[in-house]
This record gives C-alpha cells, sequence and structure tokens, in this order.
C-alpha cells in the first residue's frame, strides 16, 4: 500500500484499485477541534482532480443499514461526521480483475477517516452508534435511475456486516 502525507494529511491506497483512505488533519486545543474536510491542492497534487458538484448528508439511527449503491460515473469521497459506521465498498467493473472484491472500513466522528469510492464502485453502510451522519461528496448529480444495486447479503459477494439483522427499505430488502 502507497501512503502519501500532505501538511499531516495521510492518503493510502487499498487493496481494492482506486479506492484510496484519507484522513485529515484535525487541529486540537482547549476550545475543541478543527478540521479541513477536503483541500483541493492535497488532492491535485496526490493526482486526483475531481470536481465534486454535490455534497450530500444522511442521518440514520443505530442498526440502519442503507444498501450497496452504485453507478458508471460517480466518484464519492466518503466521511463520518457524527456517530460510527461500517462502510463496505464493492467493485463492481464486471471487466475488472477485482469484479465482486470488496472491502470494509469503519468510519467515525472520531478517527475522521475519509474513503474515495471511484466509478463502478458501489458503497454501503450499516450504522454501530445510536445515531450516525454519513456525509459524501460526489461529481455528478444525483441521478436514481443511473444507479445500480447488489443486496447487501448477496451470497456470491459474501459480505461480512457486523449485524445479522439490519433495518432496510424496500430497495435494499
Amino acid at each position: 500500500m502507497t501512503v502519501k502525507t500532505y501538511d499531516n494529511w495521510i492518503l493510502e491506497q487499498t487493496t481494492l484499485d482506486g479506492v484510496v483512505k484519507i484522513i485529515p488533519t484535525v487541529f486540537k486545543d482547549f476550545r475543541g477541534e478543527y478540521i479541513e474536510t477536503y483541500n483541493k491542492d492535497f488532492m491535485v497534487q496526490n493526482k486526483i482532480d475531481i470536481n465534486f458538484l454535490q455534497d450530500d448528508i444522511s442521518v440514520s439511527k443505530k442498526n440502519v443499514l442503507r444498501g450497496i449503491h452504485g453507478n458508471q460515473d460517480t466518484w464519492k469521497l466518503i466521511s463520518c461526521l457524527h456517530g460510527c459506521f461500517q462502510l463496505i465498498v464493492v467493485n463492481n467493473d464486471k471487466s475488472s480483475k477485482q469484479y465482486k472484491k470488496w472491502e470494509s472500513f469503519d468510519l467515525s466522528s472520531e478517527n475522521r477517516l475519509q474513503v474515495l469510492v471511484p466509478p463502478k464502485f458501489g458503497n454501503g453502510h450499516l450504522v454501530i452508534t445510536e445515531k450516525a451522519i454519513f456525509h459524501y461528496k460526489q461529481n455528478t448529480q444525483y441521478n436514481r435511475e443511473s444507479q445500480f444495486t447488489i443486496k447487501w447479503n448477496d451470497p456470491e459477494f459474501g459480505f461480512k456486516w457486523k449485524i445479522n439483522n439490519p433495518i432496510l427499505s424496500d430497495r435494499d430488502k
């Protein structure tokens, strides 16, 4: 895995080609914390030149699993603003040698971990704490018709969630 730093930011390749873990700088003092959640210079210097167009937030209660969705065109930069959730990212590119490979990450307001998810990958998350706030930037406008959905417990993928009976939407059942 490649690890790079920039003004105390940490960027690390994951086992999935194109999926990157990012830990931003957290400035702490007697008043609390200050976190820079995105830095275009950092991204461009690391050959990640993405024009993000939309920010979205999802607030969910414990045991909610928001399904594995994605599309062919969208980059996402995912972070946790409050609480903790398990994020699963899966390669859904049928032409890739890593097709159906996935990785799990724990994102929280404590570790400040971010995950950059490329096009043709899906992601879903399970809320572990009483409440969690899921935030993501994306480089395309939301278009539900262009999305694919992978069932959260599809045996072909063998996902390992931290719960067996999550709270699901009709779309994700």
